[in-house]
């Protein structure tokens, strides 16, 4: 058994085709997919879909953030492998079921799929889109130690029971908790999954202020990202992916702004201890 858990708030303009893009794939194992979202808006697009699809479940949450939501989730879920990903995404082709072949080997804890941005490349955001998705798909073939990316990924459901409230990168935390029980991840290029970034700097920033707060946070530290590993990491690209002097020069504001964002989240995560609510916010830009 397949659980298949869609976290989502708000999002009736992208719901739709993430659960289109997920009722099409081709999976022969049993299934079961829990939309899990605390609005009315979300209840009644799963509702519509029920009847021809009855696999498809709706979760009521409290609005108490993504963590708590999918423990709601994994309270009900009965797959023995459970796939998360996000109402503003939508998975490829295939996807589904190139993402779960890794698990066949009993050593594999975890799968990460691969994120692709439909921004353009020709403006500001679309690049700094392209360049850190691009940085993370290199980290994930070249690396042994890289955290599943949360837009699209697969674990074991026995390795996971709960996820504390108060994480801002359950991503990350999931990872760091499988593998510290021995268990491998492991990454699946061609189990693609689609994203729209940020395209303005306030909502660059609100959404890199909470996927990147989780590894700051105390006794949740995945200790392969960090500040130190981004910057020796990044050096080769900051010379051999720009394509022009124009992507070079964002590449450098990429930089400075990364920068800014480490140390943003040091001071209100470790210093000021701001807690969840007041990080994680909506971004309205990626909907």
């Amino acid at each position: 058994m397949i659980s298949i858990i869609i976290t989502t708030y708000k999002e009736k303009g992208t719901l739709p085709k993430c659960l289109t893009a997920i009722l099409g794939q081709k999976l022969t194992a049993d299934h079961e997919i829990f939309v899990v979202g605390p609005d009315s808006d979300t209840e009644n697009i799963v509702k519509q879909l029920t009847v021809a699809n009855p696999q498809l479940h709706y979760i009521r949450d409290q609005h108490l953030g993504k963590p708590a939501a999918l423990n709601l989730a994994f309270k009900q879920a009965r797959g023995d492998i459970l796939v998360l990903t996000d109402g503003d995404v939508w998975i490829g082709d295939n996807s589904l079921e190139k993402l779960l072949i890794p698990l066949i080997d009993s050593n594999v804890g975890a799968v990460s799929g691969h994120p692709i941005p439909i921004n353009p490349r020709n403006n500001l955001f679309g690049y700094w889109a392209h360049f850190l998705t691009n940085a993370a798909h290199q980290t994930r073939l070249t690396s042994r130690s890289f955290p599943c990316s949360g837009y699209f990924y697969a674990f074991r459901r026995n390795l996971i029971h709960q996820i504390p409230e108060e994480t801002f990168s359950e991503d990350g935390w999931v990872t760091q908790q499988i593998r510290e029980q021995g268990y491998s991840i492991s990454y699946v290029p061609e189990a693609i999954v689609y994203v729209k970034y940020p395209t303005n700097f306030h909502d660059w920033l609100l959404q890199k202020k909470r996927s990147t707060g989780g590894y700051v946070q105390k006794k949740q530290l995945h200790q392969e990202r960090n500040i130190i590993s981004e910057i020796s990491g990044g050096t080769k690209l900051f010379f051999t992916y720009p394509r022009s002097l124009k992507e070079f020069y964002w590449t450098k504001l990429l930089y400075f702004s990364r920068l800014y964002l480490w140390l943003l989240i040091f001071w209100q995560v470790k210093i000021k201890k701001v807690n969840l609510k007041k990080i994680w916010q909506r971004v309205e830009s990626t909907k």
